[in-house]
């Protein structure tokens, strides 16, 4: 028997697409030692991986690093979904950087590399089949996020929330590696699938304490990283001490890569009798907590943090239905799968348009400041503020934000055919709660300045950068697309 192994390397091309982009930007900055340039390059490298990712996925299944029937590369149209959002909002992401770093309050050449090694991770993730290349991938996107967070020049809460997120991510890190461990000792595989035969076939590893701690473990690291309650309380503060795009980043790139590893892990690894009960109950604390407390917020950030936080409930609800017989029939199975993929990708691209409302009504450089900033706005920029306003109610699940609408239809549909209606009406009763905050937010909007208010009110004239109207643009009528379109996501998410 040979150890020689073949090596699919058009299986691998979207990683070597993202990979490379750090290194054209690495060297693009050592060479020209011209920002623009340096942007550019990165840009052009996200929306390469995003086509090679396309054109990848498009061919089928493709798999690499075999042995026997284990592989720890798995290309298929999931992974190419995950791999193509991850490059366009990283693209996303960019362009709104671009009036701060023009600014020169970052380094643009780190800043760019570093991005770009966090968009490697987030493509390897997708791809990902057993639970080293999972977590390497999953530190990956996080790593280079430590110092963005933190890359603020001059300012106190930027460094914060880098040591917060530090701090706690090391934690979730090494709750990840210690269930990895366990599963190991007690099964001897590390392949996804392979997991998934060992504690099928062999029921009484399942029985063993051992086996219990280690799945136990392993969710409780995942949810660190998708900031579900009662693990989430480093997020808030960090997104509101992190500059705004990079608050984007964290609530979007990040939060999806967090939740395709647990998906993974769920779907193909561990038991779903013992992970569905955990799930349902993470999934209601998450969006309880989450609207009950941005129910109280006045900064911005901090709000759309909270939010965030409620909208990871609402992606892991569906699976929440594995806790009952008749959500782990086959059907039902895939229907909660299909679901929480495609709730995850409708949430990025309105979380993406809603923060890039923000940013481009904030002077340059600025926090997210507070809800009285925003009050007003639409008199003065009616173009942003409408399109702010559409993303928070699409976020909310109304009309016009058709996206948001049939992302929470589609989680109660697969709730209901999961036979776990009473997490179908905590789901909806969550989303009347959410509708008073963002309903709030939006009529600020439009609603009169106070004479009150130190210099008048309202949002003051800020010149809009050519970059971030186009990523306002290109977002907002992404969230329309989809929001049309929304069976082309959950037929891709199915597979």
């Amino acid at each position: 028997m040979t150890g020689v192994q073949s090596v699919d390397s058009v299986a691998l091309l979207p990683a070597y697409l993202a990979a490379g982009t750090a290194v054209l930007v690495l060297l693009t900055d050592l060479i020209l030692a011209r920002p623009r340039a340096t942007i550019v390059a990165a840009a052009l490298g996200a929306l390469g991986t995003a086509v090679g990712s396309a054109v990848v996925g498009v061919g089928g299944e493709r798999r690499t690093f075999c042995v026997g029937a284990d592989c720890s590369w798995i290309f298929g149209g999931r992974a190419a979904l995950v791999g193509v959002v991850v490059a366009l909002l990283t693209v996303g992401v960019l362009g709104l950087s671009v009036p701060a770093l023009r600014a020169g309050r970052s380094p643009v050449g780190e800043y760019c590399f570093l991005l770009a090694c966090s968009m490697t991770g987030g493509v390897v993730l997708g791809a990902a089949g057993d639970l080293i290349t999972l977590i390497v991938a999953l530190e990956t996107l996080t790593l280079p996020l430590y110092v963005l967070v933190g890359l603020r020049r001059g300012s106190l809460a930027s460094a914060e929330a880098a040591v917060t997120f530090f701090v706690v991510s090391v934690v979730a890190t090494t709750l990840t590696l210690l269930g990895a461990a366990l599963l190991y000792a007690v099964t001897g595989g590390l392949h996804l699938d392979r997991l998934s035969t060992l504690l099928a076939d062999r029921p009484e590893l399942r029985d063993l304490p051992l086996t219990t701690a280690a799945v136990a473990v392993l969710l409780v690291g995942l949810a660190f990283k998708v900031a579900a309650v009662p693990f989430h309380a480093w997020a808030p503060a960090t997104y509101d001490g992190a500059p705004l795009p990079v608050a984007a980043y964290l609530s979007t790139a990040s939060k999806l890569g967090g939740l395709v590893a647990l998906l993974a892990v769920v779907q193909r690894a561990l038991p779903a009798d013992q992970t569905g009960p955990v799930l349902a109950v993470l999934a209601v604390l998450t969006m309880t907590v989450g609207n009950l407390v941005a129910l109280r917020q006045r900064r911005t950030v901090r709000l759309l943090a909270w939010s965030s936080v409620a909208q990871a409930g609402y992606i892991l609800a569906p699976l929440g239905a594995l806790a009952l017989a008749a959500g782990r029939t086959d059907d039902a199975r895939s229907a909660a799968y299909a679901a929480a993929v495609a709730y995850a990708v409708f949430f990025v691209v309105l979380e993406l348009a809603a923060f890039a409302g923000v940013t481009a009504l904030r002077p340059t450089g600025a926090d997210g400041g507070t809800l009285d900033d925003l009050r007003g706005a639409a008199r003065r920029h009616p173009w942003r503020a409408a399109a702010l306003g559409l993303a928070l109610v699409g976020l909310a699940g109304l009309p016009p934000g058709l996206a948001g609408l049939f992302a929470k239809v589609t989680v109660v549909r697969a709730l209901l055919d999961g036979g776990a209606a009473w997490l179908a009406l905590v789901v909806a009763l969550n989303a009347v709660i959410g509708l008073a905050y963002y309903l709030r937010v939006t009529a600020a909007l439009w609603a009169p300045t106070s004479p009150a208010t130190p210099g008048g009110g309202g949002v003051a004239a800020v010149p809009l950068v050519g970059v971030v109207a186009v990523v306002l643009a290109v977002t907002t009528v992404a969230a329309v697309v989809l929001g049309v379109a929304p069976q082309l996501v959950l037929d891709v998410a199915g597979r």
